[in-house]
């Protein structure tokens, strides 16, 4: 049943994986003296800026954007608006969490900061791209039993694995090894990036592999309620929902 959507996902996921692989060669090329090690923050914005672009462009052709209810100028600047402000947001809610685990909070200031867009462009973007800026859907995704699709179990999936990374990440900054790779925060954005492409190739195939068993009911729920006109409310409401439910409980994908 879900065999488009993964193929879908997989061709955008190598897209996303060779923006990165881009972004880490070809400053390489114009750049003097450009290294993921001795140029850190010029890499970080790179990286940055590449998983952005590619991000808005591909998850934009594939129609995963959830869709405008009006299509008035206005009303789509304030929705670029309120994406760029909670872009923003996400990287004064990073630069803050990291400061509260351990990181500098004067010393270092840049550094931090960076890491922060870096993590914000491998997570939040994501969430503008596939839910757009509405904040009760995105904690409704990453609540129990919250996705709604297999971008939402997508989007679990590589949040996480960002986030675990960019925290494993840290483990080797305190040991005395003096490694170029254990500068703050070499280790974490490197972690945060692994991360990020441990969760492109793990989502597809966690998604493949169980796709049998796979059950989004409220979406099923929405569809079947629209296909025969159902209103919601009311007693008639809540047992055309039950009726829902019990049809999409006994139902396997193909």
């Amino acid at each position: 049943m879900w065999d488009h959507e993964i193929r879908a996902m997989a061709s955008t996921h190598a897209i996303l994986a060779a923006s990165v692989f881009m972004a880490t060669v070809l400053p390489a090329v114009f750049v003097p003296g450009f290294s993921v090690y001795g140029t850190h923050l010029l890499w970080l914005y790179s990286v940055s800026a590449a998983v952005t672009v590619v991000s808005v462009a591909v998850f934009w052709l594939l129609g995963v954007t959830p869709p405008t209810k009006k299509h008035t100028l206005g009303y789509k600047l304030s929705r670029l608006f309120r994406s760029c402000l909670y872009f923003f947001l996400s990287c004064l809610f990073f630069h803050t969490l990291v400061v509260l685990y351990g990181a500098p909070l004067i010393e270092s200031a840049l550094e931090t900061f960076s890491l922060a867009v870096l993590l914000t462009s491998l997570t939040t973007l994501r969430c503008l791209c596939v839910l757009g800026p509405n904040i009760q859907a995105w904690i409704r995704v990453f609540s129990r039993h919250g996705a709604m699709s297999v971008w939402d179990t997508c989007l679990q999936i590589t949040v996480a694995c960002t986030v675990v990374g960019a925290w494993v990440g840290a483990f080797p900054i305190p040991l005395d090894w003096d490694r170029p790779w254990q500068v703050w925060p070499v280790s974490c954005s490197l972690g945060a990036l692994f991360g990020f492409l441990t969760g492109l190739i793990a989502a597809p195939a966690w998604i493949h592999y169980h796709r049998k068993h796979l059950t989004y009911k409220l979406t099923f729920i929405s569809y079947l309620l629209g296909t025969f006109g159902v209103q919601l409310g009311g007693k008639d409401g809540f047992e055309a929902t039950q009726t829902g439910r019990d049809c999409f409980v006994h139902m396997k994908a193909e």
